[in-house]
Parts: C-alpha cells; structure tokens; sequence
C-alpha cells in the first residue's frame, strides 16, 4: 500500500510542477490554484508512505517520478527538446527507480 501511495505522490508531483510553469511564476491564478493543491496532497502522501518506507527510498522514487514525468509533460505538452541523450538521462532515471524498488524492503 506504501508503494501505491508514493506512486501517486510521485505524480502529483509531476502535476505540480508542471502547473507551476503554467502559473508564469504564480502570476494566474488557476494553474497557482493546482499547483498549490497538487503540492499539498503529494507531500502529505510522501509523509503517510515514509511511515513505511525507507526516507532514501521514499525520496529518491517520489524525485524520479517527478522528474521523468514532468520531462514527458514538458515534450507532450510544452514543445521541449527530445533527443537521444535526454531520453538516455530519463531512462536511467526510470532504471534507478526500479532498483530501488527491487532492493527495498517495507
């Protein structure tokens, strides 16, 4: 169940972030609005999973999945550059995720 949890902090973390740049530095007031929220529910998630997991653990997978995602976010949505290093670098990222998945306990 920790798991599942910090999963969907990890991509409410993404949902913030990618809010925050809509927010053109907290400057409109519905992207400001989800940002605030999204960050509100994937740190409180993050806190009920650390009760179980692992702070290292816990933190490292909950930043992979914020980080890969705002990445696809930030290509899907937002006309980023993909090219082979970036994908490289993002899956990496997903690869060091599942080792520390692999390797946990809790």
């Amino acid at each position: 169940m920790a798991w599942t949890i910090l999963i969907v902090a990890g991509l409410l973390e993404t949902v913030w972030a990618f809010y925050m740049k809509q927010s053109a530095g907290f400057t409109r007031l519905v992207p400001s609005l989800i940002t605030i929220v999204a960050m509100l529910g994937s740190f409180s998630l993050l806190a009920y999973a650390m009760k179980v997991l692992p702070l290292g653990t816990a933190y490292t997978v909950w930043t992979g999945i914020g980080a890969v995602g705002a990445f696809a976010l930030g290509v899907a949505f937002l006309g980023e550059s993909v090219n082979p290093t970036r994908l490289l670098a993002a899956g990496l990222i997903v690869s060091g995720l599942i080792l520390m998945r692999v390797s946990a306990t809790g």
